[in-house]
């Protein structure tokens, strides 16, 4: 749908990597697309890596460290060997497109958000949208040295945002609100990530009575299959039907290789309408897989991370991050959906 090869940096002397993993809204006769834009400094320094951050001001600085210090295993995150810290090697910012829903496959691109506060050091990124009443309210990951936090902006019309600052601590990420109270209260989809495994990797669901403060949290679903059984998280937000809460997911499995990532798919779970901490059928197999080249080949292969979905009655159009490089969309019938799970 669109692709790194077709959006400028804007940092000097760097490439853009990466356009994936959007949040997407109806907005009258249009389509806007809010989406992860990664760039990193072109290579320029032989033997070393560079690591972008943003100083206080809006200075992007890269840090240039021997190759040899890090384990270069994963291409997005590098670990030092002395110490295990991490450091991404891109920046991402978030960009509005917008095309009529009806038009061309032409998107126009408008506002940039920039990583603003100090928790945003590292890049802001995976911006997932909900609409409730009037508002569309934006649930992003914000990267710094403190760790992976989840923030909350709002906006009206896609020209104006406002930040609200962090509502998830580290580490968490996959951050979704569904699209109405449910009682007195909103909810949320996240996805806390602990270094100890005493379980598989987990979706929680939590409370609130403003979006801002969050509590009450419960585990609500696991990995099940080896397909999901090293990463789950939220994907696009729910979509209320006649059956339940309907919710997109991505998992992510193992490679059977040390140091590579498995393959990320996409799945579904419904959830009880009136109490959605009931899980009432899943998927047992993934929905979506890595299947075109652009979806198997890319900065991270194999990657397949659904993250907003179009409600147009009995088809449900989902939109998609592929290969951590590009953005996709494929048309799902409802009803194939949900007779699917079990």
């Amino acid at each position: 749908m669109t692709s790194a090869d077709e959006v400028a940096p804007l940092t000097h002397g760097f490439e853009v990597i990466g356009v994936f993993n959007p949040g997407v809204v109806r907005t009258g006769d249009r389509i806007m697309l809010l989406a992860r834009v990664a760039e990193r400094p072109k290579p320029g320094h032989p033997g070393r890596i560079g690591m972008p951050r943003i100083e206080q001001g809006g200075k992007v600085t890269v840090d240039w460290e021997p190759e040899s210090e890090f384990d270069l295993s994963d291409p997005r995150v590098v670990r030092a060997l002395n110490n295990g810290q991490s450091r991404l090697t891109s920046i991402s910012h978030l960009r509005v497109f917008h095309r009529n829903e009806d038009g061309p496959g032409t998107w126009s691109a408008d506002l940039v958000l920039l990583p603003e506060s100090p928790t945003e050091e590292y890049g802001v990124e995976d911006p997932r949208i909900t609409t409730i009443d009037s508002a569309h309210w934006v649930t992003y990951v914000a990267v710094s040295r403190h760790g992976a936090v989840t923030a909350l902006a709002s906006t009206r019309d896609f020209i104006d945002f406002a930040r609200h600052g962090v509502i998830f601590p580290p580490e968490n990420k996959d951050v979704v609100l569904f699209p109405r109270k449910i009682g007195d209260e909103y909810v949320a989809l996240h996805r806390p990530t602990a270094r100890t495994d005493f379980c598989r990797p987990e979706i929680w669901l939590a409370p609130s009575p403003d979006l801002l403060n969050w509590g009450a949290h419960e585990p609500l679903l696991s990995g099940i299959g080896g397909w999901d059984n090293q990463r789950i998280g939220a994907g696009a937000p729910p979509i209320e039907t006649d059956d339940g809460w309907l919710v997109l997911y991505h998992g992510c499995g193992s490679s059977g290789e040390i140091g590579q990532i498995g393959a990320y798919c996409g799945a579904a779970v419904l959830l009880d309408r009136d109490d959605p901490t009931r899980v009432l059928r899943r998927s047992l197999e993934p929905l979506l897989r890595p299947l075109a080249d652009f979806e198997c080949s890319g900065f991270v292969p194999n990657v397949v991370f659904p993250t907003a979905l179009i409600d147009a009655g009995p088809t449900l159009a989902v939109y998609y991050g592929a290969a951590d490089e590009a953005i996709g969309v494929v048309n799902l019938s409802r009803d194939s959906v949900l007779d699917s799970l079990q």
